[in-house]
């Protein structure tokens, strides 16, 4: 297993598949003046396979898609199955808004994945048209039944909390965990590119402290759980009686740098060595004059040997260059 200059393991990558999106969240993308790769751009199906079999032979064993939305790619399932084809693989996931899971969960199981997070904002129908635009709680919704029907089971759902806009939406998201055996995930907000977005991200952090004390009055006490999986991003808890989890990732206010063992790859192809920092090193130029395996796993080594001990935010610096999107949460 590969181990960068701090001494972390680094065994799981995350490919950005696209930086289209079918929904534009308020902290994320603006509705106007997006400028998106060009197709030829993208790695393609059978790079992306390159790379996650260039990482398997290093030592990555844990892979998760992403996007913007993953299930915007006319060839995902083909990604899917190309990747859980490959020995060594230990953990193939997703994360997606849900719209497409409909026509694509069956599919996708078949293919390989294994499970998939959901971004979801709110369980209002109003709040989720302001904050995620472009999408409805019904549509979201449907995917999520599609997901757990086809068995890309623990259904996690990921929700962003933004102050003046849907910081109410924890206690009900939160209770969600009552009667389903789901992951139920608060993130703090990120502050990436420039612009509105970026304003939006900066002036609506609500702090994971305050989340958690706001479902605690309203639900009851959360009971801490032990982590088996000492890299997990989530401090991790659950209610009284509840079936399902309650979780809290906290970039912002509590900062998990230390024990970071995630890399990403980026749309077009570029291993980016932390998601709150600009630094990435190329890869799909060596996939395209026809580099090997051996090559393309120095490329990734080099990247893992220069990621970074921490992000910009604890310098009080942001990024620049990239949006989420771009990256690939």
């Amino acid at each position: 297993m590969p181990r960068d200059g701090f001494g972390r393991e680094i065994d799981y990558l995350r490919f950005s598949l696209t930086d289209h999106c079918n929904l534009r969240c308020v902290y994320c993308m603006p509705e106007q003046g997006l400028r998106f790769l060009p197709a030829p751009d993208l790695l393609t199906a059978a790079e992306i396979e390159q790379v996650g079999r260039a990482a398997v032979a290093v030592g990555f064993r844990k892979f998760r898609l992403t996007g913007g939305e993953p299930t915007l790619r006319a060839d995902l399932v083909e990604i899917v199955a190309r990747l859980a084809r490959i020995p060594g693989v230990y953990d193939l996931s997703m994360t997606t808004n849900a719209i497409l899971l409909p026509r694509l969960a069956s599919d996708l199981k078949a293919a390989g994945l294994r499970r998939v997070n959901v971004h979801l904002d709110s369980l209002d129908p109003a709040r989720v048209a302001k904050v995620m635009r472009w999408g409805t709680l019904a549509d979201i919704w449907a995917g999520i039944e599609a997901a757990e029907e086809a068995g890309l089971v623990p259904i996690k759902l990921n929700a962003v909390l933004v102050r003046g806009f849907n910081e109410e939406d924890a206690v009900p998201l939160a209770a969600l965990t009552l009667e389903r055996p789901w992951h139920v995930r608060f993130i703090e907000t990120m502050p990436f590119g420039t612009g509105d977005t970026q304003q939006v991200a900066r002036g609506g952090l609500v702090r994971s402290t305050q989340t958690r004390t706001r479902i605690e009055e309203a639900l009851g006490p959360l009971t801490p759980l032990p982590s088996s999986d000492p890299a997990d991003e989530a401090r991790n808890h659950r209610l009284a009686g509840a079936r399902g989890i309650v979780g809290f990732i906290s970039p912002v206010s509590e900062p998990y740098c230390g024990t970071c063992n995630r890399m990403r790859l980026t749309a077009d192809g570029r291993f980016h060595l932390c998601l709150l920092n600009d630094d990435e090193v190329d890869v799909r130029a060596a996939l395209r004059r026809g580099g090997d395996l051996d090559e393309v796993a120095a490329i990734l080594l080099r990247a893992v040997a220069h990621k970074p001990v921490g992000h910009r935010l604890a310098i009080g610096r942001f990024t620049e260059e990239r949006q989420m999107f771009q990256i690939g949460g």
